[in-house]
């Protein structure tokens, strides 16, 4: 009887999760009524894995295309995915975050996460609220910067990461996206530094 009524409750507890795209976190697992042995005996089966703290995930799924954007999705969902990590999920740059670049609004509290290094910028609040998209990466809603406004950041940052990675960024934007002088423009001046990229654009234009 004890082994059907914990099938019954893995069986149970494996749809709702399914309803919840096959990832689910254990605040979402216990308000739907799933218990903290259930989710054990599901880990314990190999039903179950941990995504990251306290976020589980059905092995069932497809490997995992992009874990720390879909990371910081589940754990930083206020914060947005920023300069070369955005440049790198925008393909426009060869370079290879060592770190993923999160920006988080001035007075956010700085999250701290085993095992994925971070590096995190605080911008105001007007550059921190424009320009954000959101994409659905390995089932987990991740806020990333728009291409334009990626460019624009990593002109404002240009001393810190590179002036040749912003060219090359730039160039390859030019090859590989609908170049939207409009949308750089603007960016340009929420990030102020609309004098400095001016040259630059018209150069590639």
């Amino acid at each position: 009887m004890q082994e059907s009524q914990t099938g019954s409750s893995s069986e149970r507890a494996v749809k709702i999760i399914r309803k919840h795209d096959g990832i689910i976190r254990s605040s979402a697992a216990l308000a739907a009524g799933i218990s903290q042995r259930t989710l054990h005996a599901l880990l314990d089966s190999g039903i179950l894995e941990k995504f990251s703290r306290g976020v589980y995930r059905l092995t069932e799924l497809p490997p995992l295309a992009n874990p720390d954007l879909a990371i910081i999705g589940s754990r930083v969902p206020r914060g947005v995915v920023c300069l070369i990590s955005a440049l790198a999920f925008h393909e426009i740059t060869t370079q290879i975050p060592h770190a993923v670049n999160v920006a988080l609004e001035k007075g956010m509290e700085v999250p701290r996460i085993a095992r994925l290094p971070l590096s995190v910028h605080h911008f105001s609040r007007q550059a921190f609220q424009s320009g954000i998209e959101e994409h659905i990466i390995d089932g987990v809603k991740v806020r990333v910067y728009s291409p334009e406004k990626t460019l624009a950041d990593c002109f404002k940052f240009r001393n810190k990461i590179g002036m040749d990675i912003v060219m090359e960024a730039l160039k390859l934007y030019k090859e590989r996206k609908s170049f939207n002088a409009d949308d750089l423009v603007k960016y340009g001046k929420i990030c102020r530094v609309e004098k400095v990229m001016t040259p630059y654009l018209e150069a590639v234009l």
